[in-house]
């Protein structure tokens, strides 16, 4: 996977930064009593910028760069490759690029969209437009529309499989890292997910 530019590099650690900020200051005083305002001057960057990254102060938990790399991550896996196998191999690929701080911040941003209903509303709304990225990377891959019932409703199990993954790392209770989880996921999935 390619490596991004200085330019794109130079975003996503201005991003990070704010993130972080808003991180630790939901947990100082709540997510309620932070304001935009006060994110953007603890990560050094006016409102303004804070806009330019963050339409709303729920995106600054919810939006991440992570989407475009996980399409980059799909489409570079073999043709005949099944579409369940190709997402696997892009998030190994993914979370092999995570540091330890990483991981902390997707936990940090997974425990405040359980616990908020503002963002866990905005996370409803990104989970729609993954659902479609994810109906468009599918369709190419298997010559289908990305409009098809069963390309959309391919895509939407795959991304409640994701959010319960996530979760279920998040709350710590499984002891595994979020790869494993997320394999066994995917796994149960492809088995026609039995009980």
């Amino acid at each position: 996977m390619n490596r991004p530019g200085l330019r794109e590099r130079k975003k996503i650690e201005t991003l990070h930064r704010m993130q972080g900020e808003a991180m630790r200051l939901f947990e100082e005083q709540g997510y309620d009593e932070t304001t935009i305002e006060q994110i953007a001057a603890a990560a050094g960057v006016s409102p303004s910028t804070f806009y330019r990254y963050f339409p709303t102060k729920e995106d600054v938990v919810v939006q991440d760069e992570y989407d475009p790399m996980i399409v980059a991550a799909f489409q570079d896996q073999p043709e005949g490759m099944a579409p369940i196998e190709a997402l696997r191999t892009a998030l190994r690929v993914l979370f092999g690029q995570f540091t330890p701080e990483d991981m902390e911040r997707v936990r940090k941003r997974v425990d405040i969209i359980v616990s908020v209903p503002a963002v866990r509303a905005r996370q409803v709304q990104q989970s729609v437009a993954t659902e479609r990225l994810i109906s468009e990377m599918v369709a190419e891959r298997t010559g289908r529309d990305a409009t098809d019932l069963e390309v959309r409703h391919f895509a939407a199990v795959l991304v409640a499989s994701w959010t319960a993954g996530v979760i279920a790392w998040s709350d710590g209770g499984l002891g595994e890292d979020l790869m494993t989880i997320m394999d066994r996921c995917l796994d149960h999935l492809e088995r026609g997910v039995p009980l």
